[in-house]
């Protein structure tokens, strides 16, 4: 998490082969309580990280490097939310 903007962006273009325009891409620490977030805006790039006073983030499972969220389950997961209930329509369900 001590990594700056190009040592970041230099992590998603080795894994990816590069950073897409338009694309945020989630880095958590090991506690899963700080995120850090690399955005491609189509002009420059932009970090921007988000701790957690309690709880933790909830991540894919090990063995899936990628995942795509909808633009409400990006918006709860910047908040804190339960992002993985949201569905159609921006409404948290009960899994």
């Amino acid at each position: 998490m001590r990594a700056g903007t190009e040592a970041v962006l230099a992590r998603v273009v080795n894994v990816f082969g590069a950073a897409r325009s338009l694309h945020a891409y989630l880095f958590a620490n090991w506690r899963a309580n700080r995120m850090k977030v690399l955005v491609h805006d189509g002009i420059g790039v932009w970090v921007v990280t988000r701790p957690l006073n309690t709880g933790r983030f909830m991540w894919p499972r090990e063995g899936s490097a990628t995942m795509t969220l909808s633009r409400s389950q990006l918006d709860a997961l910047m908040l804190g939310l339960p992002w993985q209930r949201i569905g159609e329509a921006g409404v948290i369900m009960v899994l």
